[in-house]
């Protein structure tokens, strides 16, 4: 069984990810990540590290955001085992809805072999751009899926965030034929504890390694660059969290983001 250690350090390497490429200040005993150039991406913009617990600092917290988030049209609050109960109470009062990340931690070598595969990374324009056409296609599955209007814009948006972040984030491509297929990015992370995260594949492409290709290349990479154990954050609605387990990743935490809307979109 892991750790509280393990498991405070796994929930902060995918909260300083959060982060990653976007302003960051201390406030009303929080974290405020916000991207201006981005509002409307929910990981770009929310309020994460909450250290509030009486019910006046608590009001004073949502006062704040108010104000730092003023025009924006969501509300996101992201929390963990270390956030008071009050503070999570209140989100449920006042109507945010809850959808979580499955914290997994990878401290050995990946279980299974990978075929060979052509894996590059991202550093051109034109790679950027073919990161793009796939993003953009993961984002309208996912909407599709969500039984929601395309917004091809803010797939556009998610690519800038994702950019934003690199380096230190690294993204790579695999390719079949030429073709990009899927993509995944790997990160050193902190004190010895890297991520990987961010794994699509185009759906008539799946099934045949290149996913699994990708998981061992940045694994390998965090690795390289001084990482001794990994993480990877799932959904846990989602198949994917069986196939990371298959290969080694065990679940230690569970983070929570409470998020409202305040359109219809």
């Amino acid at each position: 069984m892991a750790s509280n250690d393990a498991i405070n350090r796994a929930l902060d390497v995918n909260d300083a990810n959060l982060r990653l490429g976007n302003e960051l200040f201390e406030a009303a005993g929080a974290t405020f990540v916000r991207n201006r150039g981005a509002p409307d991406i929910y990981d770009a913009n929310h309020v994460t590290g909450i250290r509030v617990n009486t019910a006046a600092e608590i009001d004073a917290l949502f006062q704040r955001v108010e104000t730092e988030f003023t025009g924006y049209l969501h509300r996101r609050f992201d929390t963990d085992h270390r956030t008071h109960p009050s503070l999570i109470a209140r989100l449920r009062l006042d109507g945010y809805e809850r959808s979580e990340g499955l914290v997994m931690l990878l401290e050995g070598d990946l279980i299974g072999t990978a075929k060979e595969f052509d894996i590059r990374a991202i550093e051109t324009e034109s790679d950027w751009a073919a990161f793009e056409i796939l993003k953009r296609e993961d984002w309208l599955q996912a909407r599709r899926k969500q039984g929601r209007p395309a917004a091809p814009e803010l797939a556009r948006a998610m690519v800038g965030v994702d950019r934003a972040k690199c380096p230190p984030v690294r993204y790579f491509l695999a390719y079949v034929d030429g073709k990009p297929v899927a993509y995944f990015n790997a990160w050193e992370g902190n004190n010895g504890l890297g991520q990987v995260e961010d794994l699509f594949t185009l759906p008539d492409l799946r099934n045949h390694g290149s996913a699994t290709a990708l998981m061992h290349h940045c694994v390998a990479d965090c690795r390289a660059r001084g990482a001794r154990q990994v993480i990877i954050v799932a959904d846990p609605s989602d198949t994917p969290m069986h196939i990371y387990a298959a290969t080694g990743f065990r679940p230690i935490a569970v983070n929570a983001h409470y998020w409202k809307r305040l359109d219809t979109a």
